[in-house]
Parts: C-alpha cells; structure tokens; sequence
C-alpha cells in the first residue's frame, strides 16, 4: 500500500497539481496585500477616511456597551458583529484573482490557436467520372476529358 501511494504521490500531474496550490496561495497573499494595502486605504480616503476592514455593525453589545472604535476592540469585548468591511475586501480580492486567471487563460488560449494551424484549402478534387485527382479549378478531368463542376 506504501508502494502505490508513492507512485501515485509522485506522478507528474501530483507534483504539478501540488506546485500550483503553493504558487495559488502565494498569489493570493499578493492580492491580498495589493488590495488592503494599496487599493483600499485609497478608496477609503476618497470616502472620507474609511477603513474597509473596521467596517462592521453589531449584533450583541459585548461585555462593555459600544460604540467601539475598531472591529477588533468590538469582537475583544465579546460583541457579535457583522463584518461587512471584511467581506467588501474579500470580494475584491476574489474580482482581482479571477480577472488575473481571466487574463492568464485568454493568453493560454492565444498561445493554443497560434499551435493549431488551420485546415489548409484543398488544392484537388476527384473527378465523379473517373475518380482521378485532378485541380479543384480544372472544368475538364485530364484522365477522361469529362467536364466537371467547379467548387
């Protein structure tokens, strides 16, 4: 049983499958960062100075009564809290994440259309009298002299 489960484990499409989790969680933290760090603390100041992730509304007062400054003063405390401010940066860690694998895909995708090549034209035809190959702009076979249709 050890035996087959190091053949499975060390399969080629295992290893990769395990390399892309830890480079998808690795992407994630980055996109974490860029949205807390760099885009929201902008949007927030555009909105008057609002912090995303302290944005919450209570449910149940805590130990001491409100208003609390901060989400984690409020849940400190032991306030039941909706944490709406959170949820908002989470979506938008989920927009960034799935534009970059749009994006990733449609250049993937690019990439396979370039290595397919088309179907080429056909340049024959058979002739229906005598089966010949012939050219696919010839009106005559040039085997039986019988006219044929061109395309």
């Amino acid at each position: 049983m050890l035996k087959d489960f190091k053949e499975f484990a060390m399969r080629g499409n295992v290893i990769d499958m395990a390399v892309g989790i830890i480079i998808g969680v690795a992407f994630g933290a980055i996109i974490k960062s860029l949205v807390s760090d760099i885009i929201m603390p902008p949007i927030g100041l555009l909105l008057g100075n609002v912090d995303f992730s302290n944005l919450f509304a209570i449910l149940k007062e805590g130990t001491t009564a409100g208003p609390y400054a901060a989400l984690a003063d409020a849940q400190k405390l032991g306030a039941v809290t909706i944490n709406y401010g959170l949820f908002i940066n989470t979506v938008i860690n989920f927009i960034i994440i799935a534009f970059a694998l749009f994006l990733m895909i449609r250049g993937l995708t690019k990439l396979k259309r370039e290595e397919e090549a088309p179907p080429e034209e056909p340049t024959t035809k058979e002739c229906p009298h005598c089966l010949s190959t012939i050219s696919i702009k010839a009106t005559r076979c040039a085997f039986c002299t019988s006219e044929v249709q061109t395309a």
